[in-house]
């Protein structure tokens, strides 16, 4: 039997134009990714893998004494061998938000949200740390994300042509940068709202400068996250599943809260974290 209802609304519902127009509609974000349970090994197989088992524990002993007030608590994985570094990895598996800073730091969420895998190396490329972290983002990441950043954006003299709305924006950056410190809430300016030309964004990029950490996240569509080379000023472009640019902000805060887990988030990973290893007690 045939939907009246549903052929009464959507593309395809309406008469066309006389002009010929149809009514088309932008693909919003889809394929949202939830948690699936990774492929493990059975417990026969891990029996001379003690190691990873007790740097699993420790991790779930920090996921449920989590405290958002306190430091970060950290599982340090830089002592195992190959075949327990591997029960980890599967165990962990790779999650929704991917943090890219050179070759000197990569930072992986799990597939327990609120678990970070880090690694951070030295100038030679060489293995320095190697730990899960539970925080809402890792710190290590915050700590290098605007080293050496500007203060603030300088204000030219003159601008060059087609640029008419990005100059009205300069002084409304430099005002929340000035107080993002101690902001409690993040200042978001949406350019996808606002009238602009190539050359606005071009001159906004150019003066925001561009930093070294790229944030990537795939919870609902794709998101990618770049911070830019002025303090707590990051640049926040949500894709569609065709690649297409829907929203285009800039964001003053410490962290943007969709790279972030949630505290109910870190307590459902502690639960999950716990019937995994049960398996192996």
């Amino acid at each position: 039997m045939s939907n009246p209802i549903g052929s009464m609304v959507g593309p395809g519902s309406q008469p066309a134009d006389e002009d010929g127009g149809v009514l088309d509609y932008m693909s919003m974000p889809s394929g949202m990714m939830i948690f699936a349970a990774p492929d493990l090994p059975e417990p026969e197989d891990t029996e001379d893998l003690a190691a990873s088992k007790a740097a699993l524990e420790d991790l779930l002993q920090r996921l449920e004494g989590y405290d958002p007030s306190a430091a970060a608590g950290r599982a340090d994985f830089s002592k195992l061998d190959a075949a327990n570094l591997e029960l980890v990895n599967q165990v962990l598996g790779e999650g929704e938000v991917s943090v890219i800073d050179g070759a000197a730091l990569q930072a992986q969420e799990a597939v327990l949200a609120g678990v970070w895998r880090v690694r951070e190396a030295d100038a030679d490329g060489r293995l320095v740390a190697d730990y899960a972290e539970v925080s809402p983002f890792p710190e290590a990441v915050l700590k290098r994300a605007f080293d050496g950043a500007q203060a603030q954006i300088a204000m030219p003299d003159r601008f060059g042509p087609n640029i008419f709305n990005a100059p009205p924006l300069l002084p409304e950056i430099n005002d929340y940068v000035a107080r993002s410190d101690e902001a409690t809430l993040p200042h978001v300016i949406n350019l996808s709202l606002l009238p602009h030309t190539e050359e606005d964004l071009g001159l906004l990029n150019d003066l925001l400068g561009r930093g070294e950490i790229t944030i990537l996240s795939r919870g609902y569509g794709n998101c990618r996250i770049t911070a830019t080379a002025t303090k707590n000023a990051w640049w926040v472009q949500f894709y569609n599943s065709q690649d297409t640019l829907i929203l285009n902000t800039i964001e003053i805060c410490r962290i943007p809260e969709v790279a972030c887990a949630a505290p109910e988030d870190i307590a459902d990973s502690a639960d999950r974290l716990n019937e995994i290893l049960e398996v192996y007690r």
